[in-house]
């Protein structure tokens, strides 16, 4: 009897701590700026106020890292800009993201050593989400930095219009 009741005991805690258990609770959602966008940039002022087909592609990953790159990457050659962005409201982000800068060689001779680093570019974006978050749009702050860290002119404000990028995206 007393294996029995042993046993029952068991058992007993067993569909306790079981039961207590919420199967059917769910992870939280993900912030809705996660995952993939592309947007259309516009230059009011600066270096890159004459440009007017800029776009950019984001993405952005849970944890606060993001990537953004340009159609104009290859225009001076750059890489895509690196950053971190984070949520101020309940549909307001903050972003900020960098990218190198680069400088056309000199000289036909000095081809074969490439372009070489010139400084950076500082993004500081504000991203405003529309309340079906499929769409947002931003205010971006740009500066620009030479290789020892310093302001240097062309930087500049724009807007922009993205959307989020889904399989139903033409």
């Amino acid at each position: 009897m007393k294996h029995v009741a042993w046993l029952v005991m068991v058992f007993g805690a067993l569909l306790c701590v079981c039961g207590c258990a919420s199967p059917g609770r769910k992870e939280p959602a993900p912030p809705p700026l996660v995952g993939a966008w592309r947007s259309s940039i516009q230059f009011q002022t600066g270096v890159f106020s004459s440009i007017r087909d800029l776009e950019f592609l984001y993405s952005f990953n849970l944890g606060g890292s993001m990537t953004e790159s340009s159609n104009y990457d290859g225009a001076p050659p750059v890489p895509p800009a690196y950053g971190v962005w984070r949520q101020i409201a309940p549909d307001l982000f903050e972003t900020r993201y960098e990218f190198f800068v680069t400088k056309a060689p000199a000289a036909s001779r000095d081809l074969p050593g490439g372009w070489m680093p010139a400084g950076r570019g500082v993004f500081v974006e504000r991203i405003t989400l529309a309340p079906d978050h499929q769409s947002f749009t931003s205010t971006i702050a740009y500066e620009a930095v030479d290789l020892t860290g310093k302001s240097v002119p062309g930087g500049g404000e724009a807007t922009g219009k993205g959307t989020r990028i889904s399989f139903s995206t033409p």
